[in-house]
């Protein structure tokens, strides 16, 4: 594992270069970063400059943000078959290049960045032919209300959801993560805080999209990153509850990482950790029995299962093995669990 941060952001540096390849080590020219409605779409590329056309397996890389795990990588770099593999991202820089060529297990054809800054970019052909030509697909960190405002209705989406439908891994962090599942939080609104939303289910931060990306084994789900870190549990519930009290819904599953680790799901939803840390799965039997605005939000006994490297989960079945269930339940602003001994996390 190594110690980089899964942003891989350099704010000082951004590297501006039209379609084109770049040999191994070799190095773009630099120049200001134009205001995100102006940007021209980048592409950077090492390794072969011709396209490789190999036979992937459908693989979902879930990765809750911080630093990287290693071997999610190399577990996605072995399902493109040696393929070439494709970062998206909508800011930044390709900062992810170099890091997946050295990996030990990745011999890949090519490793690509795509930063998509806007939705007329978007449009463009030549980007959607990118997207078409990956063995593996990977979404950065950064803003998930920049997916969803620049992608959402344009070829890249199709792209996207083309190469699932084709086979092709997929994976995400932090905000790369927030967006593969069926249901998302867009944060068009800012980010939510579990310590706010408890109180006020209809705070404006609570934003839900639907559909965005079409993963067959996440259908019906709505996922979480950074999860303990950040206590994020309380917004989470609030999602949930939201979802089943609107009707997006009549059934909503839950998955939620902790940042620093990485759920591997393959072709049939099974589904393991890579990581010091855990994996949630929350699915609630029914609506919460309070949801309204301005009034805490009261949902009893939610039922979750906890798992961490040494167990697993069956998300078609919803039935873990070697890990850890118990409820927890939202009441007057607070998350608590039950039995209440323990933590929420």
């Amino acid at each position: 594992m190594r110690a980089v941060l899964s942003n891989r952001v350099f704010p000082s540096l951004v590297l501006l270069l039209s379609l084109g390849a770049l040999s191994w080590g070799q190095s773009p020219a630099t120049s200001p970063e134009p205001k995100p409605e102006d940007a021209k779409y980048q592409y950077f590329r090492v390794g072969n400059a011709e396209d490789k056309v190999t036979h992937p397996h459908f693989g979902i890389a879930m990765m809750g943000g911080g630093t990287d795990q290693d071997p999610a990588f190399e577990w996605m770099c072995q399902l493109a078959d040696d393929g070439d593999f494709l970062i998206l991202r909508a800011t930044a820089t390709d900062a992810y290049n170099p890091y997946i060529r050295d990996l030990k297990r990745c011999q890949l054809n090519s490793v690509a960045t795509i930063v998509i800054p806007n939705k007329r970019e978007a449009m463009d052909r030549a980007v959607r032919e990118k997207i078409m030509q990956a063995e593996a697909i990977f979404i950065s960190g950064g803003d998930q209300a920049n997916y969803v405002r620049y992608w959402q209705g344009t070829p890249v989406q199709d792209a996207i959801n083309q190469r699932i439908k084709d086979g092709v891994p997929i994976g995400g962090t932090s905000a790369g993560l927030a967006v593969l599942t069926d249901i998302v939080f867009s944060a068009l609104n800012d980010s939510a805080y579990s310590k706010d939303v408890l109180k006020n289910p209809y705070d404006k931060t609570v934003t839900l999209e639907h559909g965005f990306v079409k993963i067959p084994q996440l259908v019906g789900t709505i996922s979480d990153q950074h999860f303990a870190k950040r206590d994020r549990f309380g917004r989470f519930v609030v999602f949930l509850a939201r979802i089943l009290q609107d009707g997006m819904a009549s059934d909503i599953k839950g998955i939620a990482v902790e940042q620093e680790n990485a759920l591997l799901v393959d072709d049939k939803g099974h589904a393991t950790l890579v990581g010091d840390g855990y994996a949630y799965f929350v699915r609630p039997a029914g609506k919460s029995e309070v949801c309204v605005p301005d009034t805490p939000l009261v949902f009893r006994d939610i039922p979750v299962y906890k798992i961490n490297k040494n167990g697993s989960f069956e998300i078609a079945l919803w039935k873990g093995t070697g890990g850890e269930a118990y409820k927890v339940s939202a009441a007057d602003g607070q998350l608590t669990p039950n039995p209440p001994a323990k933590s929420i996390y």
